[in-house]
């Protein structure tokens, strides 16, 4: 009786490499609602996310959201829907092509870099299964989660350990866990938005800073997310030189009765619509990549509540995205977490580099 043996096959001589996955929320494949009610059944199901007795929220889910949401949703992506796809997918995939190639022309030890989804396509399983396919024996899983929160960078790290647990020849494996006051993080931000006000004029009244939000027992059961956005938001208004009452934090994306995270966004935008703020601009630390929540509930929605409540002009900032900045940061923060994988002889010298490239940044933007 033959045997199918799923492990890849590995040849005498072979290189072995080290991964390292990219994993960010997910999104449907298409805007229209046949595409958006597996995706949302999916990301709605993870107990992660939802923390609800699982009897009532299966109500919920299949009889109420399901029905009605889909619909509703595939509208608001078709707003936002790129020629090349979800905006989030095309970020997410660029992103991983310019590590990839900066990794592959400055390291001497071999890497690999694959993107995985917490939810719909590509997934994680299939993330994993591209980089052992490379031969990589060990694995840096990068949730593009700044801050760390249960509901979305341990459900990254579950969905890695359930591909896991039904694999035999399992790969080293390590995590990052949060980078929301990593330098180069916050110096790729404060360029990000310098660059925006280089071009837009200049400093706006108020800038805000969304993060998405989260129920607030969340932060009573002692996730520590509400505390690392603030500190993100601190930290980089020290780098722009803002005083307290030049820039304001506020929480994103409520949804259903129970209280969130505040102050809530569209409470703040209407507070400066009336009292009549010349301008703000938006910027959403928190999201790596430019998607629905930032292209419609931010610029668009946003702007819509700021300017009906009597404000003037409303910008939002974008993502990092491919910003070359960030690129640079995904690099030294994937190297710090990698010591010990790669030559000690790169590692120093790329120490070197992380080091001029952060004074030339700092030194840019207090300039």
């Amino acid at each position: 009786m033959a045997y199918y043996n799923p492990e890849p096959k590995y040849e005498h001589g072979d290189q072995l490499k080290v991964g390292i996955l990219l994993a960010n929320l997910g999104t449907p494949d298409a805007p229209t609602a046949s595409a958006l009610r597996p995706y949302l059944r999916q990301f709605l199901s993870d107990t992660r996310v939802v923390e609800i007795p699982r009897a009532i929220w299966w109500f919920i889910l299949n009889c109420i959201i399901l029905v009605v949401r889909p619909k509703k949703s595939a509208e608001k992506y078709a707003q936002v829907w790129l020629k090349e796809g979800s905006p989030l997918l095309v970020h997410a995939k660029k992103q991983t092509l310019l590590l990839r190639g900066f990794l592959g022309q400055k390291i001497k030890s071999p890497f690999a870099v694959e993107l995985g989804m917490s939810y719909g396509n590509p997934s994680i399983q299939s993330a994993i299964d591209k980089l052992r396919a490379q031969h990589c024996d060990r694995i840096l899983v990068f949730p593009l989660y700044p801050q760390y929160a249960a509901s979305s960078t341990a459900s990254a790290l579950d969905a890695v350990w359930r591909v896991l647990l039904k694999t035999r020849n399992v790969p080293a494996i390590r995590t990052i866990r949060h980078y929301h006051d990593h330098p180069a993080y916050i110096a790729a931000l404060a360029e990000s938005v310098n660059e925006h006000w280089h071009i837009n004029g200049g400093k706006p009244n108020k800038l805000v800073m969304s993060f998405h939000g989260l129920p607030k027992f969340h932060l009573l059961k002692g996730d520590p997310y509400h505390c690392e956005c603030h500190k993100t938001a601190r930290l980089l208004a020290e780098s722009l030189s803002l005083t307290k009452d030049e820039y304001t934090v506020a929480f994103q994306s409520r949804f259903g009765k129970q209280e969130w995270l505040k102050p809530y966004l569209a409470s703040t935008l209407e507070e400066l619509g009336k009292a009549k703020t010349k301008r703000i601009d938006v910027i959403c630390p928190g999201f790596s990549s430019d998607c629905l929540e930032t292209l419609e509930e931010i610029a668009m929605e946003g702007k819509e509540i700021f300017t009906h409540a009597g404000g003037g002009e409303y910008h939002y900032i974008a993502a990092l995205n491919e910003n070359e900045a960030w690129i640079h940061a995904m690099t030294a923060i994937a190297l710090e977490n990698l010591q010990g994988w790669v030559s000690p002889e790169w590692n120093s010298e790329q120490a070197k580099k992380n080091a001029e490239m952060t004074h030339l940044r700092a030194k840019a933007i207090v300039s």
